[in-house]
This record gives C-alpha cells, structure tokens and sequence, in this order.
C-alpha cells in the first residue's frame, strides 16, 4: 500500500508536461507591464537552445492531445497575444532567425479598424509563413460582462473578418485577458475551436482539457527555470463558478487524485495556506474577502499547479 502511494506522489511530481508561453509587446519600453525587450527575449531562446527545449507549433500540441499521447517535457509553445506592431517590426526577426514557430492571436477591431499600435492584416498574412494564427476575439472586450447574445455576435463577427482576409477559420480561441466564466466557456466552445487557451499558471499534460489549456504569461526578465518546473494538477473545479454577489469567497470545492493529503492555497491578496483534501475532495466554506475584481484562486502541491480566475462583471 505504501509502495503504491509513494509511487502515484512520484508520478505527479515527474510527470511530463508541456509549457505554453504567451508574450505581448516585444521592445517597446513605453508599456512596461506588457513589454519584453528584446535582449531578454533572446536570452529566453538561448536558455530554450542551449537547454534542449523543442519549441514546437500550436498545431503540433494539438494532435498529441487529440490523440492521447504522451507530452514530452521538452515541449514548448510559443503565443503571442493581441497582433500588436512590435511583434511584426521588433519580435518577428528573433522567431525566424532561432526557427521557432509561434501562434499570433488577433484582435480583428484593432486591425480592421487600423489602430496605431497593431499589425495590418498584410503584416498579419505575411507572419503566416513562420507562425500559426488564431482568434483573440472581435473587440477585446471583458467578455465575462457581456451577454451571451453579445457574446457571439463578438465572435461572429471576429471569424467573418478572419475568414474575409485570411481565408480559413482559425483552430484556437484565447480568451481576451485570459478570464472566463462557464457563460463564456459554453459560447465559445459551442463553435468547435480545437483548442481554446486561458492565461493561468499551469503546464499541459495528456490529460488536459482542449477547451481549457493554461498558458503563462513571458513579461521583463522572468525565471524561466522556475516557469519550466510547473507541472499539470488533474483536478476539477466545481466551486467558484462566479464572483461572488457579496465580495466573499465562502465555497471552494476542487476533486484531485486521493494520494493528495496535503496542499497549498492561495486567494489572491491573501497568503499561501495548507489545506488537507480528504480522499481527492477538498472542500471549504471558510469566508475569503475579495480584494480586488479579479481574483485567482490557486491550488498547488509540489510543483503542480491548478487555478481558476473569478472576474466581477455586471451580468446579475
């Protein structure tokens, strides 16, 4: 009996998973809080080279996933989110001179609209030759806030322009800020995306589910290898569903493999505290006040991480 449960903590600790990066702005100093510079950037593709990562396309991930298969822990995936210009002038010429392969997410209103800061639909067509391109919605708005009619007639007007200038119907969906709720899960995955991708902190694993893989944000000079070390945690989250009304967090309730007797949870503006699922539940009705309108919510034990975003919106 001890033998098997040691056996199964071993297997969530080396298990192997993939990572999926997402990066923003790329030499463009005026926006800090989005921006990685390109000297940065090139000591993150050396790290990945000289380390033996392989940096693989979207698509690639895509089939191993469909088809069950192992994720080796070598695998790496590289987004890029919101098509703004400093990819296409400052970014684009790191990703081909080092071969890596990238998917671009558009945001159709900036380009279709000609807003300053972001790629023209050309530059957008003429990345299609190193990268992959995929949906990043129509207005960019908070989706979460938006009613389900308004919800599609974003995404229905996202894909009628993608179609119209590039040709095809993107694969791969990513929410706008990486936030949604299970209004917006069950809109978005009613168009059959293969792939839809949030931005919490997590890797990929055979087990993950397509409509919901974790990608971490690549912001300044990060530790990539503390990044590479998160692992994928298999559990379900059946509580939060929604903001609460009143500010209060006062239901978590997450299933996970029962060799888990002890872990880590975090309520964003709080700290770290243990918890002790019982035979794989972990259930709480201790209050956690809300501190700001966009919480994370994160479980983790050892290296593996599994995270829910609960945004407060306007919808009753």
């Amino acid at each position: 009996m001890k033998t098997a449960i040691l056996f199964a903590l071993l297997s969530l600790n080396l298990w192997a998973d993939a990572h999926l990066f997402v990066y923003h702005r790329f030499g463009d100093a005026k926006h800090a809080s989005t921006n990685v510079s390109l000297e940065v950037l090139k000591k993150h593709f050396d790290y990945f080279k000289e380390n033996k990562y392989e940096v693989i396309p979207l698509s690639k991930l895509n089939q191993a996933l469909k088809d069950k298969k192992e994720i080796p822990d070598n695998w790496v995936v590289f987004c890029i989110d919101d098509s703004y210009k400093s990819f296409y002038t400052n970014g684009l010429d790191l990703f081909k001179k080092y071969k890596y392969p990238f998917t671009l997410f558009v945001y159709i209103e900036a380009t279709d609209k000609g807003y300053g800061d972001f790629m023209t639909w050309e530059q957008i067509k003429d990345t299609q030759d190193y990268g992959e391109i995929g949906l990043h919605s129509y207005s960019h708005k908070h989706m979460v806030s938006l009613s389900a009619e308004a919800m599609r007639r974003d995404t229905d007007k996202a894909l009628a322009s993608f179609k119209k200038h590039l040709g095809y119907t993107p694969k791969y969906y990513a929410y706008p800020f990486g936030e949604f709720d299970e209004r917006l899960k069950k809109e978005i995955t009613s168009y059959g995306f293969d792939l839809v991708l949030n931005q919490n902190v997590g890797a990929v694993s055979s087990k993950s589910p397509r409509d919901n893989l974790d990608r971490i944000a690549l912001t300044g000079d990060v530790n990539l290898k503390y990044e590479l070390r998160i692992k994928y945690l298999d559990a379900q989250w059946h509580s939060p569903k929604n903001y609460p009304t009143n500010a209060k967090l006062n239901e978590i309730h997450v299933t996970m493999p029962a060799s888990i007797k002890k872990a880590e949870l975090y309520v964003s503006g709080g700290g770290w505290e243990y918890i002790k699922p019982e035979e794989g539940v972990f259930k709480s009705t201790k209050p956690y006040p809300l501190k700001f309108k966009r919480t994370r919510v994160i479980i983790k034990y050892g290296n593996a991480y599994t995270s829910k975003i609960i945004v407060k919106t306007s919808q009753k």
